[in-house]
């Protein structure tokens, strides 16, 4: 299993609105992929937003956020589990 975590600040007078992208728009682009196990969303009091997402296989990307909502790119980092 691979877990995404995919992390983007948002403009502070646009946060809900990207939330609001990222839920509506954006996870249902590549929920629908047998791949895809689950994803959780999260929001900070700095305006940010991350979603962690699991995979079966190679992760899909998320799309790219409008830039009118962000402050900066979103950034992502793939993680696997470690046995111990």
């Amino acid at each position: 299993m691979i877990v995404r975590m995919w992390e983007v600040r948002a403009e502070p007078a646009r946060f809900a609105e990207l939330i609001s992208w990222v839920c509506d728009t954006a996870l249902p682009e590549v929920e629908h992929n047998p791949l895809h196990i689950t994803s959780e969303v999260f929001s900070s009091t700095d305006n940010r937003v991350v979603v962690i997402s699991k995979w079966r296989g190679s992760p899909l990307p998320l799309p790219d956020p409008p830039t009118r909502l962000v402050a900066r790119p979103p950034h992502s980092w793939d993680f696997a589990q470690v046995d111990r």
